[in-house]
C-alpha cells in the first residue's frame, strides 16, 4: 500500500512511518510531497493538515495512528507516543525527558540525506526504543 506525507520528514512523520511499516503495513511504500494536492489518489495521507491520520484534539499523528489501528493497548508504543508527542508539540502534556534528545537526533539525521535515507537510519532507532520499553514493561523496571 502507498502512504503519503509531507517532504522534509522529522520526528512525527519518521515515527509514523516506522509505526506503519512495523505494525500496520510491512510492505508500505512512502511518497513525500510538498503540497497536499500532490498526494496520489492511491495513497493514504498522514501527518498533513486536514487528513484523518493527522493531528487531532491536541494529539500528534503518531497518537492518532495508534488509536486508528487499535495499537494503543501496547505500553511500549504508548511510551514512544508520549516521547514523540513532546518532541513534536512540546506542550508538556507528558513527562518525557527523552523528547529533546530524540528531537535533536532526528533533526540531525534529517540533515544527512533525503527523506528515504532518514526513514532508513531512524528505523533502528525506533526499533531500539520499542525493544527497550517493551522489556521495561515485562520486567517492571528499566532493563540493564
Amino acid at each position: 500500500m502507498k502512504w503519503a506525507t509531507r517532504a522534509g520528514i522529522h520526528i512525527d512523520r519518521a515515527a509514523c512511518a516506522w509505526l506503519i511499516r512495523r505494525f500496520v503495513d510491512p510492505e508500505a511504500e512512502f511518497v513525500f510531497v510538498t503540497d497536499p494536492a500532490e498526494v496520489p489518489s492511491d495513497a493514504t495521507p498522514f501527518d498533513m493538515r486536514g487528513v484523518e491520520l493527522g493531528h487531532h484534539h491536541g494529539d500528534c499523528s503518531f497518537e492518532t495512528i495508534l488509536r486508528r489501528y487499535d495499537l494503543a493497548t501496547d505500553p511500549a508504543l504508548n511510551r514512544i507516543a508520549e516521547i514523540v508527542h513532546e518532541a513534536d508539540l512540546d506542550d508538556e502534556r507528558f513527562d518525557a525527558p527523552e523528547a529533546p534528545g530524540l528531537d535533536v537526533v532526528l533533526r540531525g539525521l534529517s540533515m544527512t540525506g533525503d527523506d528515504d535515507h532518514t526513514l532508513t537510519v531512524t528505523k533502528p532507532l525506533f526499533d531500539g526504543l520499542y525493544e527497550y520499553y517493551r522489556r521495561a514493561t515485562l520486567l517492571g523496571r528499566e532493563p540493564a
